[in-house]
């Protein structure tokens, strides 16, 4: 009895220890990672985010189903950063639904989602050195108190493979859903001023881009009409606003406008410029003649800038690197959409890594201008440029539909790299330091507080084309299913400007996700089959012949 008690003591403690400790690990449960690129480790920002909600909020995704490996990579870091996001925040709930069971019409739910905004990826997928055409439905929808917001999943990198959009898609994964949950839990505080009065872009061909960023701010119409009556009262109420965008003016700005900008800015207001110095459309181009001329274009606004520590020049960018045309040919139901090289459309580059331009599809601009940067105390950020292959085009200059379709003389394209986009940070000093002020005002201030202005060379980046009345989506082409990054870059460049949620940071985290080559397993798929079948048959066989042989040997007389 003895022996057999002194068996059962130790026992009884080690079930006693094992309870404590689960005990214990329960009351103090955490998580690690372990992951070089921290990938399921959730920033502050986010964190910030989502411990705002204090009832359900619920996450469908429409990742489920039979699809590409890609996607089921896509699938997986989906239900990984969620599961982050649940265990932050337990009133954050996530369901996976394939929009496709029980055998149903691909097409019609195609047709559903697309009715809803959420336009399906069609995919082609190669297995087994096969291409196969694939409907894929990218999507989660994020609801709240009543209240719902879609939610992206997959990027449309303008040329890149499914392998590269998905490992793009990834590493957005925690923005998308960051930035869908600020659009719930955060109310709008912050106001965006869209200005009138001086020829900006009319209220239709800027609609999208207002509607994407409604969710975030407050956003409304202001005119500088009342200036030349009211200098002082006009500023003042234009100071309530954080943000002023100028898309696209083509009337020249007056002393006492440029006063109010200027002292708006010194107040410490944020400033985003879509501005050009030559006038240019391409539906000029479409007379008889086929041919148009690019002109200066006079906004009074080259000391503004210069102050400042920029120049946009009177020249055209013409880059190799550029989006095509498109242009109709046939009548009725015989009408083709066929693209044309156009230099005079570049598709600029990132030339750093910055939150704003990190990690986006490429921007389409429209006869943009050439920004050089001048010293001064601001600091300045080349946001991007033009391609190596450019060169400048004076103005004036004839434009003309004759010369698509000829080779350009590549010894010409070397004006190299030209900045586009520059952001500008830090503390102004005013236009009108010692000089004399176009209005009396008491508060006037020559330098202003830590602030910040992004300038584009480019007015139509922000215009979305239109069917009738009704606007189409910023950057996508419908005749070519070609994405652009402008509605991107430009929500960026917003959110940049009047961060206070950090939802910018968290666009810089980079994730690398390794892929399998489908072509290389296509290759080499008899090679692994049959070393994983025959090479244990054959190892089996040595050992047996081995183990008999040994036996023999040791049984034998």
């Amino acid at each position: 009895m003895k022996t057999s008690n002194s068996h059962i003591k130790p026992l009884i403690l080690v079930v006693v220890i094992l309870v404590i400790i689960n005990s214990v690990s329960s009351s103090f449960f955490n998580r690690f990672d372990f992951t070089k690129d921290n990938r399921y480790t959730l920033s502050e920002a986010a964190l910030d985010i989502t411990n705002k909600a204090e009832a359900p909020l619920i996450v469908d995704v429409f990742l489920q189903g039979e699809f590409p490996s890609e996607f089921k990579r896509l699938q997986t870091e989906t239900r990984s950063i969620l599961e982050e996001f649940n265990a932050e925040n337990p009133y954050i709930y996530f369901n996976f639904i394939n929009p496709l069971e029980g055998n149903a019409d691909a097409e019609a739910i195609a047709t559903q989602f697309y009715q809803m905004g959420m336009t399906p990826a069609r995919v082609t997928v190669k297995e087994n050195g096969k291409n196969e055409q694939r409907i894929i439905f990218p999507w989660a929808m994020a609801n709240y108190n009543d209240e719902t917001v879609k939610i992206p999943l997959l990027k449309n990198n303008l040329g890149a493979t499914t392998e590269e959009r998905v490992n793009a898609s990834v590493q957005q994964l925690e923005y998308v859903f960051a930035d869908a949950f600020s659009k719930l839990l955060t109310p709008r505080k912050q106001k965006i001023a869209i200005m009138r009065g001086n020829g900006e872009l009319p209220d239709l061909n800027i609609a999208d881009f207002i509607k994407t960023i409604k969710p975030y701010y407050r956003v409304a119409p202001f005119t500088l009409d009342s200036v030349a009556n009211n200098p002082i009262g006009t500023l003042e109420k234009l100071n309530e606003y954080d943000l002023v965008i100028e898309a696209k003016p083509t009337q020249a700005f007056t002393e006492q406008e440029k006063y109010v900008l200027d002292q708006y800015l010194m107040q410490g207001g944020k400033m985003l410029w879509l501005t050009e110095q030559v006038a240019f459309e391409t539906d000029s181009l479409f007379n008889p003649s086929q041919t148009s001329f690019a002109l200066p274009r006079t906004l009074n606004l080259d000391d503004y800038f210069f102050k400042y520590g920029i120049r946009i020049n009177t020249e055209l960018v013409n880059d190799l690197y550029s989006a095509p045309l498109i242009l109709a040919s046939g009548q009725g139901e015989d009408t083709q959409f066929n693209p044309y090289p156009w230099f005079y459309f570049p598709l600029p580059t990132a030339t750093k890594a910055h939150p704003i331009v990190n990690n986006i599809e490429a921007v389409r601009f429209e006869y943009a201008n050439p920004i050089d940067t001048l010293k001064n105390s601001i600091n300045k950020t080349v946001l991007l440029t033009s391609s190596p292959t450019t060169k400048l085009d004076a103005v004036p200059r004839q434009l003309s539909l004759k010369a698509l379709g000829q080779q350009p003389n590549l010894e010409l394209y070397k004006d190299s790299e030209q900045p586009l986009a520059v952001l500008l940070e830090g503390s102004f000093t005013s236009v009108y330091e010692n000089r004399l002020k176009p209005f009396s005002y008491k508060n006037n201030k020559n330098n202003s507080e830590a602030t910040a202005m992004l300038v584009i060379s480019d007015g139509d980046i922000i215009k979305n084309k239109t069917n009738g009345n009704q606007p189409l989506e910023l950057g996508f082409e419908r005749y070519t299913g070609a994405a652009y990054g402008n509605k991107e870059f430009l929500l960026n460049s917003v959110n940049y400007l009047l961060d206070d949620t950090g939802l910018i940071d968290i666009r810089s985290k980079e994730i690398s996700i390794a892929f399998l080559n489908p072509d290389k397993i296509a290759d080499e798929k008899l090679k692994w089959q049959l070393i994983n079948i025959l090479l244990p048959l054959v190892l089996l066989a040595i050992f047996g012949v081995v183990f008999i042989s040994l036996r023999k040997r040791k049984y034998t007389l």
